[in-house]
């Protein structure tokens, strides 16, 4: 018996029809998911981070003091120190604001240098102690009531005991 040839065309038919309905809806559930990824919302940089690559940070202000040299207390002999140092400071807005007071900034350093001895500030323990005591003294608002300054850091560039 012979068979029928239109019998076997109509399951190759529908065959393809099939694929390309198959087809169309994995291009369509394609479309819709690339769809959805690229309309979601951008994630924020966390806000804990301190810069990005592309950004550059700002550069720190430096403000050189004029040399300081002063007695200090005996220990046992007498002696004296000479330093060099610079301040690291805010911004140039900040440079204004200290020049303009620098008798008091002058007189501030001078007190604290010359209250010490020798034997405390030799160390690297007793300099960095000494730099902290001078942000701190040169931080104090000029005026009564007034805004403190702020200077970060206090860097020595020359320090001599003799």
């Amino acid at each position: 018996m012979a068979q029928d040839p239109k019998k076997d065309a109509a399951p190759a038919k529908s065959n393809k029809k099939m694929i390309m309905i198959v087809a169309a809806v994995l291009v369509l559930a394609g479309g819709g998911g690339a769809a959805w990824f690229f309309m979601q919302p951008k994630a924020e940089p966390d806000a804990h981070k301190t810069v990005k690559h592309h950004e550059k940070a700002e550069a720190p202000v430096y403000m050189t003091l004029e040399t300081f040299t002063v007695n200090l207390q005996p220990d046992p002999g007498e002696q004296y120190l000479q330093a060099e140092m610079s301040l690291q400071i805010a911004d140039a807005h900040e440079e204004e604001n200290i020049k303009t007071h620098m008798p008091l900034v002058r007189n501030r350093v001078l007190m604290v240098l010359s209250s010490k001895k020798s034997s405390e500030i030799s160390t690297l323990e007793g300099k960095t102690a000494l730099t902290k005591e001078l942000v701190s003294e040169i931080n104090k608002p000029f005026a009564e009531g007034g805004e403190a300054q702020t200077v970060s850091d206090v860097l020595f560039t020359s320090f001599i005991i003799q």
